[in-house]
């Protein structure tokens, strides 16, 4: 077997992206007042932080985030009890608008087990969904709030989101496992 890769969004696309889901998410909720961001450990997080930058570009307000550890709360793996370890969430969640922020969406999975784990943080007055890219097949009837891209994709393929800052450098690229 061998990968096959292809270069779907460079480094640049990706920055265009989180300006526009930025300028997208103030629209929508008329600013950012009570706005929280969580992105979903370990690839939602560097999108998280770089909306939040772009966020206090376009409004001169910070606006919190955490990272959320989903481990606890997945369908395929045996149950946990309690809130997650790995989260680190250092503020109310009570009566914010949580954006809860990941690289890719798929099945959806991901999505409710973060949602699960973000009830068990407090009780926000919505949650809004942030992808770079929806990769469509879902499971769940979940969908996103905000979309970077939406990569058509087989079965077969899997969509890699690399970030400078977990893998020193950057894209997204589909890729395909063939036969030799």
């Amino acid at each position: 077997m061998f990968q096959k890769r292809k270069l779907i969004m460079d480094e640049e696309d990706i920055r265009r992206c989180i300006n526009r889901i930025a300028h997208q998410v103030v629209e929508h909720n008329k600013g950012i007042e009570g706005l929280v961001i969580i992105g979903i450990k370990r690839r939602g997080i560097p999108f998280a932080h770089r909306l939040a930058s772009s966020l206090k570009r376009i409004e001169g307000i910070d606006v919190p985030v955490g990272s959320l550890d989903i481990t606890p709360y997945r369908d395929d793996s045996k149950r946990y009890e309690g809130s997650p370890l790995g989260s680190e969430i250092p503020f109310a969640l009570e009566n914010k608008k949580v954006l809860l922020v990941d690289e890719v969406l798929f099945t959806g999975r991901t999505v409710r087990a973060a949602m699960d784990a973000i009830i068990d943080f407090g009780r926000p007055s919505a949650i809004q969904l942030a992808v770079l890219v929806d990769r469509g097949h879902r499971e769940l009837p979940i969908r996103a709030d905000f979309v970077g891209k939406n990569i058509p994709t087989s079965r077969r393929e899997r969509v890699e989101v690399l970030w400078k800052e977990l893998d020193n450098r950057e894209g997204v690229y589909i890729v395909e496992e063939e036969e030799r």
